[in-house]
């Protein structure tokens, strides 16, 4: 009996979705970073934190490196949302100009990052995004960027399932994924209190996507079930790189993150990479990043 190409291939992509959508939630550990034994970290400073004044235009990505320089930090995760024109891709000008201002005051861009939606139901906005994601990887490899931050989704859609809406992602995924290994680009995965809730969600996702190049931007801030130090234990295992925040979720409020308990997971999980910083809230972000920062060196510097 023959068996026409299209058969063939009806059968194998009901099998790939059948796979994702029985996936247990703590799958094979496929997206587990191998590393080199011990752990080092470089603290770094994740844009977001001067939100207000970069999007008023009061400071521009560059003074952000400035500030990185004068404080000694090596790197700078420098979001796309501050770039002229986003989620517009940047003029190579204004990609290279960032990227030299970078160099010569001694600051890594460690990363950049967009905010997509691929739990949406409407798969021409999904694929409006992926478009979008592609050129970010491009605008980050030229920028020297080994990571690129997406997010899976705001919110499990009305009228369908985590499941479904997770069958439907993964193929988004992988091919970002793919793109970013044909440019040198990680996709890194934040776990946003979002569509994915819990480290165990987040895992399932990276393990269905299974590839070297799509791993985890571990927010410490945002994992509100249950005790979350041991949630970012479990996802230390799969980070490429981290958004270290002032607050953690304790049992429905917010409490001062345990920076020790922070730094004993790191060396646990042999992370080596950059470790940024995020502070958010009321206040002159110069002056709380700076507090901050006194105290993320205490405990990883001494």
């Amino acid at each position: 009996m023959l068996v026409c190409m299209s058969d063939r291939m009806d059968r194998r992509n009901f099998m790939r979705a059948a796979a994702v959508a029985s996936l247990p939630a703590v799958a094979l550990g496929q997206g587990k970073v191998a590393r080199e034994r011990g752990s080092s970290v470089r603290i770094g400073l994740n844009a977001y934190s001067f939100d207000k004044p970069l999007k008023s235009g009061a400071m521009t990505l560059d003074d952000v490196v400035h500030y990185c320089a004068q404080h000694g930090l090596a790197g700078l995760d420098a979001t796309g949302y501050y770039f002229s024109g986003y989620p517009k891709a940047p003029s190579d000008d204004a990609i290279y100009s960032l990227k030299r201002t970078a160099l010569v005051n001694g600051v890594t861009i460690s990363g950049s990052g967009v905010r997509n939606d691929f739990a949406t139901a409407d798969s021409a906005s999904r694929s409006r995004d992926v478009q979008m994601v592609k050129e970010w990887i491009e605008v980050a490899s030229k920028l020297g960027a080994p990571v690129l931050r997406v997010f899976s989704g705001p919110k499990i859609p009305e009228g369908h399932s985590f499941d479904e809406a997770l069958e439907w992602m993964v193929p988004h995924f992988q091919e970002c994924a793919e793109h970013g290994k044909r440019h040198g680009v990680v996709l890194g995965l934040q776990n946003h209190n979002d569509f994915l809730k819990t480290a165990d969600e987040t895992i399932r996702l990276v393990n269905a996507v299974r590839s070297e190049w799509f791993g985890v931007i571990l927010d410490v801030g945002s994992l509100r079930q249950g005790d979350p130090y041991e949630e970012i234990e479990k996802l230390a295992p799969y980070a490429v790189s981290w958004q270290l925040k002032e607050l953690v979720g304790m049992g429905g409020k917010e409490v001062p993150t345990d920076l020790h308990k922070i730094r004993v997971i790191v060396e646990k999980a042999g992370y080596r990479g950059f470790l940024p910083i995020e502070t958010l809230g009321a206040g002159d972000p110069k002056v709380k990043v700076a507090a901050f920062l006194e105290l993320v060196r205490k405990e990883f510097v001494g």
